[in-house]
């Protein structure tokens, strides 16, 4: 009997298997092996197929000037694209179901379209009644943006082909997008290639915009293969927890801007609302004089950003290991955190359970918050507040010492714009002209080298409170006096 010419591959991350079985051995997922029918290749090397012809090599400075970028009208949304769409380019979004993909992409079209620019809306998941509807309840229904339905990549391909002044396609989502010339079903390894590979083809020849909407894993990750990554130009991921009202827009790698640029949005009943100020935004629920809050003043991009960070420590119920739940950071920087502040400055964790939160919902990936985090720890494990007008960043390593962050200025100039009247940070080394202990604005300023020096305020202050309640309880009570 022949041997079947069909293959085996996973579908989470494309490895090809030699038969059909239930658990992919590279990345461990389970019925994610699907058999699917081989591409077709022409036969022979392709530079000895013939029909080729010789290429012309230019120098890297070109004659023309670059074309000028698609400016959405959002400026949250240019921040994170670098400035703009551009001609030709290729976006991916990728973020959780009902996160607001879909909502903003149609904002951002509607806006376009209003300046004159043809936009072209390709939907494969909605139908265009329940498009009209997103529509109508965002107040776009006026829009004179092209929407169509589709999910077969021929007839998008055939349409796309005959748009001539077209500056932005918007394809919802690649995962339902098919080839009909391909034996396998919407959204499989080799499906997604084949329409992303189309799709980015006629963006770099006709030169407008594209911009996929991409699922995700339970992991987060998007779907599909890895592959699909690397050949868009922009990779963009729409972050966000359901019970708060605040989403990020985060790039992950932008061939025409920065890949640390976060765009911040708030969600209400008419759509997606920029948020310019999102420290102020961040710190609004913020109550001070309680323990275990920090205010870590961080940066994103090249915005600078202020955030709360929450500690709560209790005592373990289960006598057994203690628990570390961390929601917005590292669990595993955290564990370095700990294993630091214990080993070098004497402060006993280990016996509790650790809570760790970044308010808003917003995710820290830098280092500098190291020093807030362990202020955090420290003011809740002593039950003293720290100081509620001042903010903390600063990197720590495992010898307790407290190393330089960048861009120090700007964090210091966010936190005096809203009112702190101090922060704690790395000592510098090289001042530069600076006033020792001033930083803009009169800011005060306490430059420590090591853990230990933000630790023995902390905990001094906490003993003097704890030795003025015995003195207090110990006292005798006052009474008429003797005659």
């Amino acid at each position: 009997m022949a041997k079947s010419p069909n293959r085996f591959v996973c579908q989470n991350c494309g490895t090809l298997a030699p038969r059909w079985q239930g658990r992919c051995d590279t990345c461990g997922e389970w019925n994610t092996i699907v058999e699917e029918q081989p591409e077709v290749r022409a036969p022979g090397p392709a530079g000895k197929s013939g029909g080729g012809r010789k290429l012309e090599f230019v120098g890297l400075k070109g004659r023309a000037a670059p074309p000028p970028r698609t400016v959405s009208g959002m400026a949250e949304l240019d921040r994170v694209l670098g400035g703009g769409f551009v001609p030709g380019s290729v976006v991916l979004v990728g973020g959780d179901p009902g996160i607001g993909k879909s909502t903003i992409l149609l904002q951002a079209a509607a806006r376009i379209a209003a300046a004159g620019r043809r936009v072209l809306y390709v939907s494969g998941e909605e139908a265009i009644d329940q498009v009209r509807l997103r529509a109508l309840r965002l107040g776009l229904a006026e829009s004179p943006l092209g929407l169509a339905a589709s999910t077969s990549l021929r007839d998008i391909a055939a349409s796309l082909e005959e748009e001539r002044d077209a500056t932005l396609v918007i394809v919802d989502s690649i995962q339902t997008v098919w080839l009909d010339s391909l034996d396998s079903a919407p959204g499989t390894v080799s499906q997604v290639r084949a329409c992303a590979a189309e799709l980015t083809r006629l963006a770099k020849t006709r030169n407008f915009a594209v911009v996929l909407v991409g699922h995700v894993t339970k992991e987060g990750t998007l779907a599909g293969p890895r592959v699909l990554e690397h050949m868009v130009d922009a990779t963009l991921y729409f972050e966000g927890d359901r019970g708060h009202q605040f989403r990020i827009l985060r790039a992950v790698k932008n061939r025409f801007g920065a890949t640390d640029e976060i765009g911040v949005f708030e969600m209400t009943d008419k759509g997606l609302m920029e948020v310019a100020n999102p420290s102020a935004l961040f710190l609004a629920e913020r109550r001070g004089n309680i323990s275990g809050s920090a205010v870590f003043a961080g940066m994103e991009g090249t915005r600078p950003v202020l955030v709360e960070i929450q500690a709560l420590l209790s005592p373990s119920a289960s006598g057994g290991s203690p628990r570390r739940q961390v929601v917005g950071w590292d669990s595993g920087r955290l564990a370095m955190l700990m294993a630091v502040l214990e080993s070098r400055c004497r402060v006993s964790l280990g016996q509790n359970d650790v809570y760790l939160n970044i308010a808003g919902g917003l995710r820290i990936n830098e280092p500098a918050a190291d020093l807030a985090v362990a202020a955090a720890l420290v003011s809740a494990a002593t039950d003293r507040p720290t100081d509620p007008d001042r903010v903390f960043f600063g990197e720590v390593g495992l010898s307790g010492e407290v190393r330089q962050v960048a861009q120090t200025d700007l964090r210091l100039r966010e936190a005096a714009k809203l009112g702190f009247a101090g922060a704690t940070l790395p000592r510098r080394v090289a001042r530069g002209g600076r006033t020792p202990g001033k930083g803009p604005e009169g800011l005060r300023l306490d430059e420590v080298g090591h853990l230990a020096d933000l630790v023995a305020p902390i905990a001094a202050a906490a003993a003097g409170q704890a030795g003025a309640a015995r003195a207090g309880a110990e006292a005798p009570p006052e009474g008429p006096e003797e005659e």
